[in-house]
């Protein structure tokens, strides 16, 4: 089912005549009425009642609004020009809403692609593109998005970490625009079936369940200490090294392989260490 346009004609000038019509019909029926001229008087309450009927084809297109027209359950357009139109009063019409519209989803607890359960929701911002689908492609097209944007969330938290691994390039953590990126495509294809078009789709929520967040908390602290500690021996050795080769360079001390072994475990303690270094003030030579 493709939408297509139904044709109809401007409301206004329709409704002047319909009602100059009737009043002309209405008062040549009751001066027939008085002149006891039967005929004429039941003709002008049959016109009366005629032009009664054709007044039901009035009806107003608010804007960013679309209005469905059946006929006897026919599908027959689609009008989306906003204002008081006129159509076949015998048509039937069903409005929905072309306007932007946007929900959140309930919080999912789902396991990501390691196992681990996490809770998650998005945001998705939306609206209606083709009316026709909207309304006879599905059952209720409001409830089909709000169903299939939690079946398609579910489907890429079970696709990706809750945190960046080796194993694994985009973490829902740490990917935010490349996850966005892919929780709209997927919503949108589930979507696509019943003329809605997806503008925008976020995560709005994403935390660790309950039951393991405690133990996933201490697992990035540790995680982040240990990245902080390979930072700074990786510091220290280069220091180290630099401090080596220009003493050696500048010929400022000559140093056996003995002292160099105890200079470069100084300067590790040193730059390595949590606490400020206590110095020791040395009166002796180099080797006592």
């Amino acid at each position: 089912m493709q939408e297509r346009t139904a044709p109809t004609l401007p409301g206004l000038p329709i409704l002047l005549i319909l009602v100059a019509a009737e009043l002309f019909v209405g008062y040549s029926g009751i001066v027939a009425a008085k002149a006891h001229e039967v005929g004429f008087a039941i003709t002008y309450l049959l016109t009366g009642i005629v032009l009664l009927v054709l007044m039901f084809g009035l009806f107003i297109v608010q804007p960013n609004r679309g209005s469905v027209l059946q006929f006897f359950g026919k599908y027959a357009g689609t009008v989306r020009t906003h204002g008081l139109r006129y159509t076949n009063p015998f048509y039937t019409k069903r409005p929905v809403s072309l306007r932007v519209r946007n929900f959140e989803s309930s919080k999912l607890k789902v396991n990501d692609i390691e196992g681990n359960p996490i809770e998650i929701a998005a945001i998705v911002v939306w609206q209606v593109v083709d009316t026709a689908q909207a309304v006879f492609d599905v059952d209720d097209y409001e409830n089909f998005v709000h169903v299939q944007t939690e079946s398609a969330l579910r489907q890429m938290a079970t696709s990706f970490p809750y945190d960046l691994h080796e194993d694994h390039k985009v973490s829902l953590r740490s990917h935010s625009k490349e996850i966005n990126e892919h929780l709209m495509v997927e919503i949108q294809e589930r979507l696509a079936r019943a003329g809605v078009e997806v503008l925008e789709a976020r995560i709005s929520h994403l935390a660790y369940a309950q039951e393991i967040a405690q133990a996933m908390l201490q697992r990035q602290q540790a995680s982040a200490i240990i990245a902080a500690r390979t930072r700074i021996v990786e510091g220290a050795v280069s220091m180290v090294h630099m401090a080596l080769e220009q003493l050696a360079e500048k010929g400022v001390v000559a140093l056996d392989e003995e002292r160099k072994a105890a200079m470069v475990s100084n300067l590790l303690v040193v730059l390595c260490g949590e606490r400020g270094t206590q110095p020791v003030l040395n009166t002796g030579t180099l080797y006592n």
